[in-house]
């Protein structure tokens, strides 16, 4: 943390003054931090809303809920409420129940007598309470579980064999001479400008043909192979001496024990960045799954989550619990593995 303070209390100014360049410094920090994190804190904080607060205009950056108090003569608690009176005196009264622009109000102390409020004259009590319940009461209506399997057995196959299908092709575009290879390198990466949209169609057919429909394997094999994964891995294998190549193949290696026992660990770097990048990529797809899987109990958890809700209103206290559990797994695997980020995309395209 000393260190962290250090680094943030530098300034470009003599003997620690501030600078233009210091504020705007800062301020751009600071404009970044919200606008990357605000929603985020906005959705983990409204998880532990109740359903009234989330619907409330103008909405509350913290989960306060309103506060109820027992009342002899009344069954259920009432809610509480500052009220200013005929006198400008102000009360906390219980509300019995509200009437067109009135609200019929007592005194907890003396509920006898019934007193006719405007609404506009009270003002809520509330407290900070989490509203836990809407995780646990979602395990009984969210089939949490099943997703969550169905997403990593998604995640985790999709993303070894985009590892073995782009390394294979990548090495073989950086490391082979031959004819047409980088016109089918170009092919390749031209295929980044192609929208999703134009291939959905034909891709759903031969996954239809196939019998892959209601599949995991239907999500898993069509976006096996990724440009993206090809160019990151050739660029970082075009960094590899081919002497090592050489070496191998004076010594009696075959080109499989090659690219195994020598290219794949040099390649470490680039195949962590893609296998990251690939894990993002599958645990958020929601397009593709929504398309191939029409029962529920195929669907990974960002279909889930599309299809839990009501037939008349969308329950959003328990969308929002979900989403936080479904951004966890993610988001631990990004923290534990972004350093290999920088490290692997730096290293990339040193070598053209």
């Amino acid at each position: 943390m000393t260190a962290v303070g250090r680094f943030l209390g530098r300034r470009q100014g003599h003997k620690g003054a501030w600078t233009v360049a210091d504020v705007l410094t800062y301020a751009y920090l600071i404009v970044g931090v919200l606008v990357m994190f605000g929603p985020v804190a906005w959705l983990v904080l409204s998880s532990f809303k109740t359903q009234q607060n989330l619907l409330e205009f103008p909405p509350t950056l913290l989960p306060l809920a309103q506060v109820t108090t027992a009342v002899d003569g009344y069954a259920e608690r009432l809610p509480l409420f500052d009220v200013i009176l005929e006198d400008g005196s102000e009360a906390r009264l219980a509300q019995v129940r509200r009437i067109g622009l009135m609200a019929q109000m007592v005194d907890p102390a003396a509920p006898d007598e019934v007193l006719q409020i405007p609404i506009e004259l009270r003002t809520p009590v509330r407290e900070l309470r989490l509203a836990t319940e809407n995780y646990t009461e979602s395990f009984t209506r969210f089939n949490f579980l099943r997703y969550l399997r169905n997403s990593v057995v998604v995640t985790v196959t999709a993303t070894l064999i985009t590892l073995v299908i782009n390394s294979m092709a990548a090495f073989a575009l950086s490391k082979y001479r031959f004819r047409g290879r980088n016109l089918i390198f170009l092919v390749i990466i031209s295929t980044l400008m192609i929208p999703i949209s134009v291939i959905l169609v034909p891709v759903y057919l031969v996954v239809n043909q196939v019998g892959w429909i209601n599949n995991l394997w239907g999500v898993i094999i069509p976006g096996a192979a990724t440009p993206t994964g090809v160019f990151l891995l050739r660029q970082y294998m075009l960094t590899i001496p081919d002497e090592l190549l050489d070496a191998g193949r004076i010594d009696g290696a075959s080109e499989w024990r090659i690219f195994w026992q020598i290219v794949i660990p040099l390649s470490a770097p680039a195949l962590a960045v893609l296998a990251i990048f690939s894990v993002m990529w599958r645990w958020n797809d929601f397009l593709w799954p929504l398309i191939v899987l029409t029962r529920s109990e195929f669907f990974t958890l960002q279909v889930g989550l599309n299809a839990f809700q009501g037939e008349l209103q969308v329950q959003w206290h328990f969308v929002l619990a979900m989403t936080v559990l479904t951004l966890l797994p993610i988001t631990l695997v990004f923290s534990l593995l972004q350093r290999f980020i920088t490290t692997g995309i730096a290293s990339t395209g040193v070598k053209g």
